[in-house]
């Protein structure tokens, strides 16, 4: 099948971002035929990034941040559990950020944060994470101009100290239109198996759809820098979404040169009788 154009959906640093520009869908170039292959080039993918998984955590030297952002149903939870799948749990978590409670809004907005980064040998994914800080407050007017230019500034201080900790940033925005997420809120509401997942915020958030595009627009030409790059991801399509995701991780830890720890011991002074 013809390779993902990772580069193509790279928010270039310092350029004035335009999402209507960027697609949902797949390239053209992935034809149909192509697309009978992702299955079996997403296990593919998945046995790659155990194995580099398994090398990050036994080497303990680098770590890997995954941010997943996006609007309502764009696919967070469901990219995490099809990626993810078929890695070890050991040294992998994901972290879940919702409204702050009363503790962390006593504190500033990435002491909540900090906390839940990796650790040197673990891959970590946010399922929403402190970009929040700086679209559902300015979408809603909760905070001035001045306040969300300062919490940029302070995202990118915080995701270059990562990276100097030696903490690799991928950031991904789930990019669905907004055809798209009718389909899949109606598709909730439609199932009572997932009635647990519609929040009134939901349809408050879809008339807002203009405001949040010029949010996350702001917050991603702000933050997309060399060491902690954005991703504008095509998510229409759950298994491109979920193909795009898997080769840019597997791209990622490559590129990391990672390596597995030297045996402590002298194994040819052992012998199993």
């Amino acid at each position: 099948m013809n390779n993902i154009d990772l580069h193509a959906c790279r928010v270039k640093p310092d350029t004035t971002m335009d999402l209507s520009a960027y697609p949902t869908t797949p390239p053209e170039a992935l034809t149909q035929e192509d697309s009978t292959l992702w299955p079996e080039r997403l296990h593919d993918l998945a046995e790659q990034l155990n194995r580099l998984q398994t090398t990050l955590h036994a080497g303990q030297s680098r770590g890997l941040l995954l941010i997943l952002q996006g609007m309502d149903t764009a696919g967070k939870d469901g990219c995490i559990r099809s990626v993810f799948t078929h890695v070890s749990p050991l040294g992998v978590r994901a972290e879940a950020f919702g409204v702050p409670h009363t503790l962390e809004l006593r504190h500033d907005f990435l002491w909540r944060i900090h906390a839940k980064t990796p650790a040197l040998g673990e891959m970590v994914i946010f399922n929403r994470s402190h970009y929040e800080d700086v679209l559902v407050p300015v979408v809603h007017r909760d905070i001035s101009k001045a306040t969300r230019i300062q919490r940029l500034e302070h995202i990118r201080h915080f995701e270059s100290l990562l990276h100097d900790a030696g903490i690799a940033v991928v950031k991904c925005y789930l990019h669905i239109s907004k055809q798209e997420q009718k389909k899949r809120l109606q598709a909730r509401m439609d199932d009572p198996l997932k009635h647990w997942k519609v929040q009134a915020s939901d349809f408050d958030d879809r008339k807002k759809w203009n405001a949040f595009m010029r949010a996350y627009e702001q917050a991603l030409q702000e933050t997309s820098t060399e060491h902690a790059p954005w991703y504008v991801v095509p998510a229409d399509s759950k298994p491109y979404r979920d193909l795009f995701v898997s080769e840019l991780l597997v791209h990622t830890l490559e590129t990391m040169k990672l390596r597995l720890p030297q045996s402590r011991l002298k194994l040819s002074d052992f012998a199993l009788r």
